[in-house]
């Protein structure tokens, strides 16, 4: 009779089936790793959103007091006697740390960022009257659009379908002016959409107008841009085709439009290019510019313009008698009434940017028109 032995694989054998074990032990080693990785992965998640999802109503609040600061700021820079205009070198522009003058010239002092509860906020503030307002009376349109297209270098047979589309979007008809567009025309794109038939409330909407293309929106920062997405997008909504200026816009329509302004323009803060749509001159428009230079100091020789007068004195090559004052005359002014107000609040490492528009029309009379957030 035979006994059988079986025989156990020694210590350090490296026979088939040991292999296949230790193959098998180090692929359960690695899952059990990636799923503990993974499982400590999602409890950081959760517990960042969690942490943030109790810090959304301070945040909120945090945006709000930074829009009740700017307008505060606003108020107090409405109230210095010495000062009776806007200009881009006061506190509500600067938004630097320091101090402004209040109605019995004693110092206010300002801070940016401003901490408040869990968290702070900065926040900045833009002059709206720097810009044209693209919901104009259709007359005043016609004589500011087509300048603004030469100023920012668009090919002249671009002028007369970018100008009637955009009245076009804005009148409550359904009568398209020559070259421009309807409802029609945008149901027949690939995306129908309808024509407005209203004020514009986002500059933006420009781009869903038939004659706009990126880059005439967009001018020489089309190139920032994710040119493939962007022109998939365009194309989509039917104004993605190139326009006729291949050397590009020296700048976009934003930059001399918006769609919310008291109507006038503050001289002291437009551009060059939007002085260049006024006058029509290049070299006035520069002269314009170079003329609210320097720091007030009270004489009326120096610093941002106070009154036409001033525009006078400062520009002597503009001509008093010619079209270019008159025209000046009509458009400007030396207060602001509209601004948009930029609040960024942040608790510990969440950050969420909120946005106003607001009328001051005293310094006891600063109004909130819209609040959102992104």
């Amino acid at each position: 009779m035979k006994v059988r032995h079986d025989k156990w694989p020694a210590a350090g054998d490296t026979t088939p089936q040991s292999g296949i074990a230790l193959v098998i032990v180090m692929i359960a080693v690695l899952v059990l790793g990636v799923l503990a990785g993974g499982f400590a992965w999602s409890m950081k998640v959760e517990t960042t959103l969690a942490r943030n999802a109790n810090s959304e109503e301070e945040l909120q609040w945090l945006g709000r007091s930074g829009v009740e600061y700017a307008k505060w700021v606003l108020a107090m820079s409405m109230t210095d006697p010495t000062k009776p205009y806007d200009s881009p070198d006061q506190a509500w522009a600067t938004a630097k740390e320091g101090d402004l003058v209040g109605p019995t010239n004693n110092a206010i002092e300002v801070h940016n960022p401003v901490f408040l509860g869990h968290g702070n906020f900065t926040w900045k503030i833009t002059d709206l009257e720097s810009k044209f307002n693209i919901n104009s009376p259709e007359p005043l349109l016609q004589q500011i659009l087509p300048q603004a297209l030469t100023v920012m270098g668009a090919d002249p047979s671009e002028s007369p379908t970018v100008v009637n589309s955009i009245l076009d979007w804005i009148d409550p008809d359904d009568q398209p002016h020559i070259d421009g567009a309807e409802t029609d025309y945008y149901q027949g794109l690939s995306s129908p959409y309808y024509c407005k038939n209203g004020p514009i409330d986002d500059i933006a909407e420009l781009q869903l107008i038939k004659g706009v293309t990126p880059e005439m929106y967009a001018g020489s920062a089309f190139t920032n841009y994710q040119a493939g997405d962007f022109r998939r997008m365009g194309q989509r909504f039917g104004f993605g085709s190139p326009g006729n200026n291949p050397g590009g816009y020296s700048i976009g329509l934003p930059k001399l439009f918006t769609p919310i302004s008291d109507g006038k323009l503050n001289a002291n803060t437009i551009s060059k290019e939007v002085w260049q749509v006024i006058v029509n001159d290049e070299a006035l428009a520069e002269a314009l510019v170079a003329g609210r230079q320097g720091e007030d100091d009270g004489t009326g020789l120096l610093g941002p313009y106070r009154n036409l007068q001033d525009i006078i004195v400062k520009v002597p090559t503009l001509p008093r008698a010619g079209p270019e004052f008159t025209r000046i005359s009509q458009f400007c002014e030396f207060r602001s009434r509209s601004f948009e107000v930029h609040v960024t609040a942040q608790i510990g490492n969440y950050q969420r940017e909120f946005i106003a528009i607001v009328a001051r029309n005293s310094p006891r009379d600063v109004q909130t028109l819209t609040f959102y957030w992104k």
